[in-house]
């Protein structure tokens, strides 16, 4: 009895370790950033949301959460890009892929299973719409004028 639990109990450790995926998913995704903050308890890492967009307009979904993997040393020029990508309201392409199984169950890579690998700017006038519709140098305000239309005036003039 004692050799079959042993048995059994090394199955199991073999079949859990086994169905461990690094690469569960790819995809990739394109909006703006929303969040970007480094944070955790007893694992740092960067962490991220983005805001979806679909052919230029904002999506009304959940926001994409997403993680720089912190095995990872090479990620640093990435980091640098999507900060500045927040701040100054870029439109990017963020390729990733997710994991699966025991890979990640502490969270000691990052708070998802969605991790970073590379990033593309798409956009870097996404914030901006007037500029990018006017395709003008940009103006300034020099004064303001109101209209006031009354009804009874125009009903008088005809």
């Amino acid at each position: 009895m004692k050799k079959t639990f042993i048995y059994t109990l090394f199955a199991a450790i073999c079949f859990l370790l086994g169905g461990c995926k690094e690469n569960y998913s790819r995809g990739e995704k394109v909006g703006n950033l929303i969040e970007f903050t480094k944070k955790g308890v007893i694992y740092d890492s960067w962490e991220g949301r983005l805001n979806l967009t679909q052919t230029g307009m904002n999506t009304s979904g959940e926001p994409f959460s997403f993680s720089f993997d912190n095995d990872r040393t090479d990620q640093d020029s990435l980091i640098k890009l999507l900060y500045r990508a927040q701040v100054e309201g870029w439109k990017v392409q963020i390729k990733y892929h997710s994991v699966w199984g025991l890979k990640n169950i502490f969270s000691n890579r990052g708070e998802t299973n969605y991790f970073v690998d590379d990033v593309t700017v798409l956009d870097k006038d996404f914030a901006n719409v007037a500029k990018r519709l006017s395709g003008a140098r940009q103006g300034r305000v020099i004064d303001t004028v109101y209209v006031v239309i009354d009804k009874n005036e125009l009903c008088n003039r005809r």
